[in-house]
């Protein structure tokens, strides 16, 4: 491919912000526990499916040192 430009998106203050909170929504559904309500099945698969998006966004270079990461890891861990 011949000269092609790669041109990376930086997010805005506010979509980092956005991030970090549903990045927070994970880990507070994370942290909850399984619902008394659901399967053991569909809670593994919730919690995977949330510990996958912590796991990618944590990956993301946009962070800076505001955003304290020690709960998003803690919750990748559980």
């Amino acid at each position: 491919m011949p000269n092609e430009e790669v041109i990376l998106e930086v997010p805005s203050t506010e979509e980092i912000a956005q991030h970090y909170s549903a990045m927070g929504d994970s880990v507070d559904l994370i942290n909850a526990g399984q619902p008394e309500d659901m399967s053991a099945e569909d809670w593994a698969d919730m919690k995977s499916r949330n510990q996958e998006h912590l796991v990618l966004m944590l990956a993301k270079d946009f962070w800076t040192d505001a955003q304290d990461m020690t709960a998003v890891t803690a919750a990748i861990a559980v």
